[in-house]
């Protein structure tokens, strides 16, 4: 009987030829091992630059709300008998704390508020100034002997009565005089200057508005400021922008425009480029003019 195996003519046994994997499988694992090694150190060095960036911003909002608490301390140095200033002093005293409330989470935001932390301590330099200027007063008028003091309160007191009336009568021409704007209209526009409401898409804010006719105004180049405040309660700003008078405190202004003002209407349109960050919510947008009250205003709700 034959057998199964397969033998050589010098009788071994035969064995088939053992097989070889191919060469795409081979290239395909040391392919994917390289990738998971880069997604490996990548991954890795996302996670340290993280930490490293969540370690400044706490480092920053330490900073910051030593500075705050410093500024606090400040303020406590301040010291008037003027009733008016010191509420006043009060009030600084309370921003600052609500700031200190606020959650410093990004750089952003750390940036942002060091801003409102600047124009805090440049309306603490008005306040000092303030103060200076009335406690040298009130270091001359102590040197004053009595003789010339009642003498003084004779002619203050007939100085205050005429004063009196003038104030009134100069309150009541400032009321005349008081510029309006009316048909205040505000849209959100896209880098093409196109309307658009999408919060993200927004690269301007256009404010557009009418001076009214008023025959007993002073004629002449007017500023127009506008002033842009965020649902925080965070005024908008620029590098352009800066500060005016208003009820005699230093305000922040978001953008200002010059107008010929002939006593008749006048339209005129303000521009605010976005520089800092538009969160969801209802803004409040006001306008001014220099030494008179909010001629116009009017909210506008982003989400």
């Amino acid at each position: 009987m034959e057998s199964k195996t397969n033998t050589s003519k010098t009788g071994a046994l035969y064995k088939e030829p053992r097989k070889k994997v191919p060469m795409y499988l081979v290239a395909l694992v040391i392919t994917l091992s390289v990738v998971a090694i880069l997604l490996g150190i990548k991954l890795y060095i996302d996670s340290r630059a993280h930490k490293e960036n969540m370690l400044y911003v706490e480092g920053e909002k330490q900073k910051l709300e030593t500075e705050l608490n410093g500024l606090i301390v400040e303020y406590d140095s301040l010291k008037t008998n003027n009733d008016s200033l010191a509420d006043q002093l009060t009030a600084e005293q309370e921003k600052i704390k609500q700031l200190l409330k606020r959650e410093a989470s990004s750089t952003t935001k750390i940036k942002m508020y060091e801003r409102e932390l600047e124009t805090l301590r440049k309306v603490m330099r008005s306040y000092i100034v303030q103060i200076d200027s009335l406690n040298t007063k009130n270091q001359e008028l102590t040197a004053e002997n009595i003789t010339v003091r009642q003498e003084l309160n004779k002619v203050t007191s007939d100085y205050e009565e005429v004063s009196r009336e003038k104030e009134s009568l100069t309150s009541t021409v400032k009321m005349a005089q008081q510029l309006k704007a009316d048909g205040v209209s505000i849209v959100g526009l896209t880098k093409n200057s196109k309307e658009i409401k999408k919060i993200k898409k927004i690269q301007k804010i256009r404010v557009c508005f009418t001076i009214r006719e008023n025959a007993v105004a002073e004629a002449g180049t007017k500023t127009i400021y506008l002033r842009i405040v965020r649902p925080d309660d965070v005024v908008l700003s620029s590098p352009e922008a800066g500060m005016f008078q208003y009820g005699g405190e230093s305000l922040v202004y978001s953008a200002k425009r010059d107008l010929e003002y002939d006593n008749v209407d006048i339209e005129g349109c303000i521009y605010w480029d976005v520089t800092e960050e538009l969160i969801p919510g209802t803004y409040f947008i006001s306008l001014y003019t220099e030494g008179y009250e909010m001629i116009g205003s009017e909210p506008l709700i982003l989400k």
